[in-house]
């Protein structure tokens, strides 16, 4: 099969090319920050997703036709089927999903154009009002925290803003955790948020509050989350070693994705609590950031907390926010939750948190930033 490079940003074409990579016999194409990449590839496939993430290495992510739609079909099987609002970069995961789940749908998704503001959400939201045998069509979206922390800020102020929130039926949120004090705050002005769980690997959210999809499943294996289903990746284009490494096969001849998170199970509910690697050595003990920063987020809106050398501990953690906060209250809940020696060293308020294009933070940028 071919593969071809989409160069436009303009999420229409991105449309108009997963309409036929998805749904006809176009080519497959490739999205994300490619570098050299092969013209063809195997059948069914229909999308190459080119990402680094926010700490990792460059790799090309084959998607199926079958695994993005079959994860489409689950969401709507969850949450139910209407009209996609848009509001991602279609260069990630996230907002390459939400046109397929419009195109699985039938109806055309609703597009934030520029820059994303509370301003342009509420003019979008405002136009998704269609119907269908006489009744209202359901409305859906897709944020990342730092979006839903706009809209919640603009919200509490404006009216418009709010009514633009609870429009939707469900939104969902992902990329990172959302803290519970942001979702208590949009549940406060009537939206409905949906904490998603997943990965480019896995065409997308397949947890969502902590249960998997219809189809998929979350298993424990040494503390790593691992999972299985439909939506699986093909694997990395070009880089069978990591290919390997990452899906396994097991004795019962099921391929699942190691996904490199730490997490939980009690029954069917997924719990993550972060990265494996996400991990400092701070005065001889093992510390998660993750860890930190999910009890830091509960006292300070929007903070990251990255690992930074320090010449007594070895390495120490630091939040970094553009908010600011209270040091000694976030030391002292850290030590109550985690212990000691994760209690954040320092607070860097910055003018604004870099970030990714898909909203996500910049770690290695932030973490740059707090070395230096």
């Amino acid at each position: 099969m071919r593969l071809e490079r989409l160069e436009s940003d303009d999420p229409r074409d991105l449309l108009r090319a997963l309409r036929g990579a998805v749904l006809g016999s176009g080519p497959a194409i490739a999205v994300g920050s490619a570098g050299e990449l092969p013209t063809q590839v195997p059948p069914g496939t229909a999308v190459v997703l080119t990402t680094s993430g926010s700490t990792g290495v460059p790799k090309s992510v084959a998607l199926s036709r079958s695994a993005l739609t079959a994860s489409a079909m689950a969401t709507a099987a969850r949450i139910g089927e209407g009209q996609w609002l848009l509001p991602l970069s279609g260069g990630y995961i996230a907002g390459v999903q939400v046109m397929v789940r419009a195109l699985v749908s039938g109806r055309e998704p609703a597009i934030v154009a520029g820059k994303f503001t509370a301003e342009a959400f509420t003019h979008a939201a405002s136009g998704m009002r269609s119907f269908a045998e006489g009744m209202p069509v359901a409305t859906y979206t897709s944020l990342v925290p730092a979006q839903l922390q706009t809209l919640v800020d603009a919200g509490e102020q404006d009216p418009r803003v709010a009514r633009a929130l609870a429009s939707f039926h469900t939104i969902l949120v992902g990329g990172q955790r959302l803290a519970d004090p942001l979702r208590e705050r949009a549940i406060a002005l009537g939206a409905h948020p949906v904490r998603t769980y997943g990965s480019t690997e896995t065409s997308g959210g397949c947890v969502y509050d902590g249960v998997p999809l219809d189809g998929t499943t979350v298993r424990l294996v040494d503390g790593e989350l691992w999972i299985n289903g439909p939506s699986l990746a093909d694997g990395y284009l070009g880089d069978p070693a990591r290919t390997a490494d990452t899906f396994v096969t097991d004795a019962e001849g099921l391929r699942w994705y190691r996904t490199g998170d730490a997490g939980s199970l009690e029954g069917r509910v997924v719990s993550v609590t972060g990265r494996i690697d996400n991990v400092i050595i701070s005065g001889g003990v093992n510390v998660s950031l993750d860890r930190v920063e999910a009890v830091v987020q509960q006292l300070i809106d929007d903070a990251v907390v990255v690992g930074v050398p320090h010449e007594r501990w070895g390495e120490t953690p630091v939040i970094v926010t553009a908010v600011g906060g209270d040091l000694e209250a976030a030391r002292a809940a850290v030590e109550r939750e985690i212990g000691k020696p994760a209690r954040p060293d320092r607070i860097l308020r910055v003018a604004e948190l870099p970030r990714l294009a898909s909203g996500k933070p910049d770690r290695r940028a932030i973490r740059a930033l707090a070395a230096g």
